[in-house]
């Protein structure tokens, strides 16, 4: 009989920016089709989420019309202290989160940097950082770089073997660099030493920024998708995107539709808040 033929998915941005997918025929070797493809996609962070109530929330997030799962990864929830990695059970079985993804015939963001953000404790960054008195976090700090690296070279691994583009193996179709990097500094040579890790590991899907409209400058490199976020005044953030990078495709990475509490600050509601539709 003669072998069939099967089309493997993989995502890809034309010249001009456009999302696509690319279906590769792996009986003549040849990419064959572009089918355009647009991301809508939720946050749903596995580290919030008890791991039995993973796929009941996959599965509510699929029928809202989502086709895209977005999650961080916390560092210091992966190595609370310095080389005792965690990626095995409970809330740090990351793997078996995006094999629920993938089960679902989802896609996944995922933002890995060292930073999140994210309301979460230090932005997810270990403590046992501030041991070293001379550290200064989200720099080409030598100490810095060298406690991310020594993280990235057991988390990057693992996430290069669920990418979309591992014909069929997985659903991780972009990586997230830094976030938010333009509103806290500047250093270009920072952000390209997170890029060349990226490379370095295997993460060969699309790479991306999200920083404030304002700060699109200092947060991004010119070879990575630049993205956006904001809460309100969509209109006119789309725009600021548009004319920082005019030939680019829109993604706003994070679209607000409240705002978080904090200790000792007032309770935030959203009721009164406008919003774009």
């Amino acid at each position: 009989f003669a072998s069939p033929v099967v089309y493997l998915p993989t995502l890809v941005l034309d010249n001009e920016r456009h999302l696509f997918i690319r279906l590769f025929n792996n009986k003549n070797r040849s990419f064959e089709h572009l089918l355009p493809f647009r991301i809508l996609s939720g946050s749903l962070h596995y580290f919030r989420v008890l791991p039995q109530s993973w796929s009941d929330r996959i599965k509510k997030m699929k029928a809202a019309g989502l086709n895209t799962i977005e999650t961080y990864v916390p560092w210091n929830l992966h190595e609370p202290q310095r080389g005792n990695y965690q990626f095995g059970e409970g809330l740090t079985d990351l793997v078996s989160f995006l094999k629920l993804i993938h089960e679902h015939e989802m896609f996944t963001i995922i933002r890995p940097s060292g930073y999140i953000c994210a309301e979460w404790d230090w932005g997810g960054l270990p403590s046992w950082l501030l041991r070293d008195e001379t550290m200064r976090v989200r720099s080409i700090h030598p100490g810095f770089l060298e406690a991310l690296q020594n993280y990235y070279s057991r988390l990057l691994p693992i996430l290069a073997e669920y990418q979309y583009n591992r014909h069929g193996a997985g659903s991780i179709i972009a990586f997230q660099i830094e976030n938010e990097y333009g509103s806290y500094g500047n250093d270009a040579n920072y952000l390209e030493a997170l890029h060349e890790m990226y490379i370095k590991y295997g993460l060969n899907e699309i790479l991306l920024t999200s920083d404030g409209p304002k700060y699109l400058s200092a947060g991004s490199l010119d070879d990575v998708w630049a993205t956006v976020n904001f809460q309100r005044k969509a209109t006119e953030n789309i725009e600021y995107l548009r004319r920082f990078r005019p030939k680019h495709h829109i993604m706003i990475t994070e679209y607000w539709t409240g705002w978080f509490d904090y200790w000792a600050g007032k309770h935030q509601t959203g009721s009164r808040m406008p919003y774009d539709a």
